[in-house]
């Protein structure tokens, strides 16, 4: 057999193509249906949420043909993770773009601008905490010079820093004597704004009981006209049993006369004292 025969019975090798042993066969992802904030359509990096292991997967071809647009593989954790897990159920998924990148990004700009609204801009700033007075600022209104003196010659007898000739001295010290000479410089002033002042409240308690007379003087005689006519009603009352109109009419007994004749003295009397 000739050497040309033999060349034509002998198979070629043929090319093979590269086949990815990746597959999926869990049903394609919809865009439409998966939640806006959890896929991005921006053409730099056309990406979304793996709903199997909730980590962002790029989605390999996104302008493909349709059977050709998956997730790439990937792992469960971030990058860089030591020994990290590779996500099964979600590598090599088909993913079916059915939204309208133009329309995403507007609905994505009025989301953003419906957040902003809701945000408030007021800057809460945390507030100022008071610093708490010194024990000498809250004694300083309550004291006077002589009180003063004698709280700082207490503090001199207990205090070890605080010499007895003045020339070293604790805090306090230093405090007290300041304090003592300011109620020195500041006590005849201030005794002579509260003598002025009580001298002011005296004239107008003096102004308000003036006040009041004058009010009773100027109602004195209507309101003494009133008592003599309620009086002389009083009297008239008490003066109708002591003379019935009718004969058989019942008569009062000398007890129950006793006691009328001694009101009607006592109203006499009263009606002779408003007439003067």
């Amino acid at each position: 057999m000739s050497a040309a025969a033999t060349a034509e019975r002998t198979a070629k090798e043929r090319v093979r193509r590269t086949r990815s042993r990746g597959r999926n066969e869990l049903a394609a992802l919809r865009v439409s249906q998966i939640a806006a904030h959890e896929y991005d359509l921006d053409p730099a990096c056309v990406s979304l949420v793996c709903p199997s292991c909730r980590t962002w997967v790029p989605i390999n071809r996104p302008n493909g043909q349709p059977g050709r647009t998956r997730l790439v593989p990937h792992h469960t954790a971030k990058a860089g993770t030591a020994d990290p897990a590779f996500c099964k159920d979600g590598s090599h998924r088909r993913v079916i773009i059915d939204v309208n990148v133009e329309q995403w990004q507007r609905r994505l700009e009025e989301g953003v601008a419906e957040t902003d609204g809701r945000r408030s801009t007021r800057v809460t700033r945390k507030p100022k905490v008071a610093v708490a007075p010194a024990v000498m600022q809250i004694l300083s209104p309550l004291l006077d010079a002589q009180a003063a003196l004698k709280l700082y010659e207490a503090h001199t007898k207990g205090c070890a820093t605080c010499a007895p000739s003045g020339r070293d001295r604790c805090t306090d010290g230093g405090r007290l004597v300041h304090l003592v000479a300011h109620k020195r410089r500041t006590e005849p002033a201030h005794r002579a704004a509260l003598t002025i002042r009580e001298e002011l409240a005296e004239q107008r308690e003096q102004g308000l009981w003036l006040l009041r007379d004058l009010q009773w003087a100027s109602t004195a005689d209507s309101v003494r006209r009133a008592d003599i006519q309620r009086a002389h009603d009083a009297l008239v009352a008490m003066l109708r049993p002591l003379s019935p109109k009718k004969a058989n009419s019942p008569q009062l007994s000398d007890w129950e006369r006793a006691g009328v004749m001694s009101a009607i003295a006592m109203l006499a009397t009263k009606v002779e004292q408003l007439s003067r």
